[in-house]
C-alpha cells in the first residue's frame, strides 16, 4: 500500500483502486480478510468516511463482502471480474490515446510495434 496520493483523484476511489490492484497482483485473493477501517484509517491517516466509501464502492461491485462482526473479504471470483473491467477499459484509456498520439508523430504500425517491445525488455531487466 502507497501513502502518497494523487491530487487530482478523490482519496476514497485511489483507495478502491489500491485494493483493487491487491487483488489482480494476487496480494489479496478469494475469501482473504481485507484490513478493517480502523487499520486503514490509520495507515492511511484519513477520515473514516474516505475509507468506507471506497470499501462501499466494492461491495455495491462484489469485489468485496462484509461478514458483521467478523470483517470484510475478498468475494468469488473478484480478481475474474476486476481483470475483465479493466480489459473492457484498456483500448480507451490507454491504447486509443498512445495511438492519436502516434499519429501525430507520423508513427507506422511497425515504429509503435517496435516502441513497445523496447518498453517491455526495459521492463523485465
Amino acid at each position: 500500500m502507497s501513502l502518497s496520493f494523487d491530487e487530482q483523484k478523490p482519496i476514497f476511489i485511489q483507495i478502491k483502486e489500491q485494493i483493487e490492484d491487491q487483488i489482480v497482483k494476487k496480494q489479496l485473493v478469494e475469501q482473504d480478510k481485507i484490513p478493517s477501517t480502523t487499520q486503514m484509517v490509520q495507515f492511511y491517516k484519513v477520515n473514516h468516511i474516505t475509507i468506507s466509501k471506497g470499501i462501499n464502492l466494492l461491495v455495491d461491485e462484489e469485489i468485496i463482502y462484509k461478514k458483521r462482526g467478523v470483517g470484510m473479504f475478498v468475494a468469488n471470483g473478484a480478481r475474474k471480474k476486476l481483470l475483465e473491467q479493466r480489459k473492457s477499459t484498456f483500448a480507451d484509456v490507454y491504447v486509443l490515446p498512445m495511438l492519436q498520439e502516434a499519429n501525430k508523430l507520423s508513427l507506422t504500425d511497425e515504429e509503435v510495434k517496435h516502441i513497445i517491445h523496447k518498453v517491455r525488455e526495459g521492463e523485465n531487466q
